[in-house]
């Protein structure tokens, strides 16, 4: 650049010849400005993508040239911007619907509608609860572990409702259908190891398919409950009358118990009787055998009166039972006292 030239641009004059040296000494100031912009840029941008904060609720996956590492820590941490990358995952349990949609309740017939052991379709709807419980399986062992964990979850509800009657669904088995439901799960997941959990499962609704079959079901559910009435009132009378035929049967039985006894020793009686008897007829068996006759004969014909009559045909002599056996304490009136000691004698004469 000439003296003038510079002396000119200096004070602020245009040079004659139109300074051709001022516009590349102008050019210096404005290209140092403008790379002072980008490094400052270029610092922020670096600063801004070297720190990253995890939420209590959050894992995060930490990518260094491609190479995945799990970081569970909340707080901030920080990262090499252009070679490690971050991607984060809730770990928050997060659900979904099987069978309707969870916006406008509206029913899902292709996920809902099932069959039962005993051959009757059924709706049945169903709620997933999850969690994700390993951020790097769950981001790069499937492409869509969510979609797995729903045609798991399928899969199981459907085999374990086609093993259940329809009664059983409807109403006692809910328990043990979603408890079976969710042992399947827990298991089939744990051998794909996608990194999800299943937290629960829970049936929603349950019903008939068509309005004709929920009438149908309504009346079978009346009918049982009919019958469980029945077998109410049928305990009830039951119990009110076993006390009372109890109190029968031990009356019977007391009373057999009594009459047993009685027998018993009516006969313990009768053969220390007979013993006795039995050593007076060994003693003498003779007259023994005519207190036995007149005993028998005075039972048997309490009336009875004898009359002995002698060889000669003479039948005056009348002899009563009792004077004999001594079974009546009564005297004997004076007509039958004369006859007795005159058929003493005619009998001992007839004897001689």
């Amino acid at each position: 650049m000439k003296k003038g030239s510079f002396r000119n641009f200096k004070n602020g004059f245009e040079t004659v010849n139109g300074g051709q040296d001022a516009p590349a000494g102008a050019k210096k100031p404005a290209g140092k400005i403008a790379a002072a912009v980008i490094l400052v840029i270029a610092a922020l941008f670096l600063a801004a993508n070297s720190a990253y904060e995890i939420k209590e609720q959050e894992q995060a996956v930490l990518i260094t040239l491609g190479r995945a590492q799990a970081v569970t820590e909340p707080g901030l941490h920080f990262k090499i911007p252009l070679i490690q990358q971050v991607r984060k995952v809730n770990t928050t349990i997060q659900g979904f619907a099987i069978g309707y949609s969870t916006g406008d309740n509206a029913t899902n017939e292709d996920e809902s509608l099932m069959i039962t052991s005993d051959f009757n379709f059924i709706d049945v709807d169903f709620y997933v609860e999850y969690r994700y419980s390993d951020p790097v399986k769950a981001l790069y062992a499937s492409r869509a572990p969510l979609d797995i964990l729903r045609n798991i979850s399928q899969s199981c509800i459907r085999t374990v409702i086609g093993s259940y009657p329809v009664d059983d669904v409807l109403t006692t088995g809910k328990n043990e259908i979603q408890a079976s439901i969710k042992d399947m799960i827990l298991k089939r997941l744990e051998d794909q190891d996608i990194g999800i959990q299943l937290v629960n499962i829970t049936i929603q609704d349950s019903e008939p398919p068509t309005v004709e079959v929920m009438e149908a079901f309504k009346a079978v559910e009346t009918a049982k409950q009919g019958k469980e009435t029945a077998l109410n009132n049928a305990n009830k009378y039951r119990n009110e009358q076993l006390p009372s035929a109890q109190a029968r049967a031990d009356g019977i039985i007391k009373d057999a118990e009594a009459q047993k006894t009685e027998r018993v020793n009516e006969a313990t009686a009768q053969v220390a009787r007979f013993n006795a008897m039995y050593a007076e007829y060994i003693k003498n068996p003779i007259i023994t055998k005519q207190r036995m006759f007149y005993e028998t004969m005075e039972d048997v014909l309490p009336d009875l009166k004898v009359i002995v009559e002698s060889g000669s045909g003479n039948m005056q002599t009348i002899y009563p039972l009792e004077s004999f056996v001594g079974g009546n304490d009564e005297a004997p009136d004076a007509g039958s006292t004369a006859p007795a000691e005159n058929s003493t004698e005619n009998s001992g004469a007839d004897a001689e």
